[in-house]
């Protein structure tokens, strides 16, 4: 029986040393560019394709493939891939569903901890010879009130977290899960509830049309006075003349801010790490730009809560798994909720 053929596209020389390891027994080709016309008839014979983000799968390419079966994406999105060609041409295609859940959690806090016990202040200190405690009085935790806006795989796991520090959890989500709030000891409330309640608001939220600006100038003066916000989202959530402004009338006591509004081109974390992306794309020049930089109470890191090695470990391990289910008859991960073959 012949092996299984996989082209791999936009890998790192570690991914692929990896990858080797894992799929003994599969045919495996690498390629460090995205999929083009030069690269396309190296992989004629090819069953299996695995693409990132910046390989797009269109007719021409599938038509050109004519022993490939199967599309597995290390991406959580597939917007590059003709899925209705795929389709016609039964094609399966899975991806990359999640991979972040506890990194960007742990993250959350990391920034929550950051402000609330000064740790950034206290290093700069230090690091002029100032051992003095003079302006670093910071506040517990325990008893403190956190809002948590959208609870699906990270606002659960920050949930989880919050309940390791004695907090209370105000949570908005449009799909309420009432069991879960029932078993981790939270409460649904309405947006305005929780944010004129809450002493740190943390944002777990999609960027799309509806939240776009969910944070805004109208919605500022829900909030309650001198709380703390956290954005380890998508910064298209925040309208940024609204938090400078909230800065201003001291509605917030801080910021932590991993996302930056101007990171509309941003599809997904993983993104950031590649080639493709750091030729188009500086956010030293964001950073750079953003007033909010120079602000005493804000934290602002370069989107960087998604990337742990675990995190990125946990793409290829996904990815896979689902080879390795497509080989034994199998779908894992599909676009299109299928279970068999």
């Amino acid at each position: 029986m012949e092996k299984i053929k996989i082209a791999f596209f936009e890998t790192e020389s570690w991914e692929k040393d990896y990858l080797e390891s894992k799929l003994n027994g599969f045919d495996l080709v690498f390629f460090e560019e995205k999929i083009n016309p030069d690269n396309l008839e190296k992989i004629s014979d090819v069953n299996v394709l695995s693409p990132f983000l910046y390989s797009t799968i269109d007719k021409k390419i599938i038509d050109s493939l004519k022993y490939l079966k199967y599309i597995a994406t290390r991406s959580t999105g597939f917007d590059h891939i003709d899925l209705e060609v795929c389709r016609k041409n039964n094609i399966l295609v899975s991806n990359v569903p999640t991979y972040g859940v506890n990194t960007v959690a742990e993250y959350t806090f990391a920034l929550i901890l950051t402000l609330s016990r000064k740790i950034y202040h206290s290093l700069q200190k230090t690091k002029i010879g100032d051992f003095s405690l003079d302006g670093l009085m910071g506040f517990d935790l325990n008893g403190k009130t956190l809002g948590v806006v959208g609870t699906g795989n990270i606002g659960s796991r920050v949930i989880r977290i919050a309940k390791g520090f004695g907090m209370q959890v105000l949570a908005y989500d449009i799909k309420k899960d009432q069991k879960l709030a029932q078993k981790m000891g939270f409460k649904y409330v309405t947006m305005d509830s929780l944010f004129k309640n809450s002493d740190i608001i943390t944002l777990h939220l999609p960027y799309n049309k509806l939240t776009h600006h969910l944070i805004n100038e109208k919605t500022l003066k829900l909030f309650k006075k001198g709380c703390y916000l956290i954005n380890t989202s998508r910064g298209g959530i925040c309208d940024t003349n609204a938090l400078l402004q909230g800065l201003k009338d001291e509605i917030f006591a801080g910021l932590g801010l991993d996302v930056l509004e101007e990171e509309h081109s941003i599809r997904e974390e993983r993104e950031l790490l590649s080639s493709d992306f750091k030729k188009n794309y500086d956010l030293k020049i964001i950073l750079q730009n953003n007033i909010l930089i120079n602000q005493p109470n804000v934290i602002i890191t370069p989107h960087n809560a998604f990337n742990s090695k675990e995190a990125l470990i946990r793409i290829l391990d996904t990815t896979i798994k689902n080879i390795k289910s497509f080989s034994k008859n199998k779908l894992i991960n599909s676009v299109k909720n299928n279970d068999t073959v």
